[in-house]
Parts: C-alpha cells; structure tokens; sequence
C-alpha cells in the first residue's frame, strides 16, 4: 500500500481498489455538494438535453458510421443518467471544439452543445444522477445516546 498526494488530497493506493478510491476521491474533490432543488433540476434538464441531442446527432447526423458519431453515442448514453458526469461533459466540450474548428457546417449548434458540456464538467452533474448516488456525500446520523441514572 502506498500513499499518493493527488491535487492536494491523500490517496491510498490499493491493487484491487486503486480506481474506486481515486473515482471516489477525485469526485468529491470536484463537487463539495451535489446541487438538489431547482438548481439540480435545471443540471438535470441539461444532461438529459445535451445527452438527447448527442444521441440524435450521432445516430441521424452527416455520416453516421463513424469514430466520433459511436463516441457522441456514447457520451450521450452516459450523460442521461448522470454518470462520470465532469469526465464525459469535458470530452463533448472538447469534441464539439474540435468540431468547429475542422467541419463546416451550422456552426451554431456545435457552439451550442459545447458550451452545455463546458458549462456542465463545471457545475457537476446534481443530486439527481448516478454520480450523486455512487459518490455523493452520504450523511450518517449516530444512534442516540443512552442516558444513564446512576446518578
């Protein structure tokens, strides 16, 4: 077992667990709370936006049998339910960029589709995801204490 210092957080490494302790920690370090309420709502909305417009663009979009098509899929897939959330929201964003630098085109919904990724690796994926679920802060509440009458 060895102990790492990754972006200022001790991490134990572990053959068998070294990626859920890092998943789990890095995770965290991201996102202090997963946004609940309206503004989680609104995340969620995002994710299942972007996540739907991926998927069409992937599946009915200029040639569909391709790299980036199966990888907009892809992150499309795992956008709809919230997870790795920040990880897959950063590569659209950096896809999209790509995009419109390299194919013509309506440019404006590839604007469009990036700037959502962008805007959602950095606020997070919301109470309302797996990545809440798998990762979030659990709350643990201590039984009660039993008070004695020795006195």
């Amino acid at each position: 077992m060895t102990v790492t210092t990754l972006f200022g957080v001790s991490i134990r490494l572990c053959i068998a667990e070294t990626c859920e302790v890092l998943e789990r920690y890095l995770l965290r370090r991201l996102y202090s709370t997963f946004a609940g309420g309206w503004p989680g709502t609104g995340l969620l909305l995002m994710r299942i936006v972007l996540g739907v417009s991926l998927l069409l663009r992937a599946l009915w979009g200029n040639s569909p049998a391709t790299i980036i098509s199966a990888s907009l899929a892809g992150f499309g897939l795992l956008l709809i339910p919230g997870l790795w959330t920040p990880i897959v929201a950063a590569l659209v964003a950096l896809l999209e960029a790509w995009q419109i630098m390299t194919i013509g085109g309506d440019r404006w919904v590839t604007v469009l589709l990036g700037t959502i990724g962008c805007a959602l690796a950095m606020l997070g994926p919301g109470l309302w995801s797996v990545d809440a679920r798998l990762f979030g802060w659990k709350r643990v509440e201590p039984a009660p204490r039993k008070i004695s009458s020795n006195s």
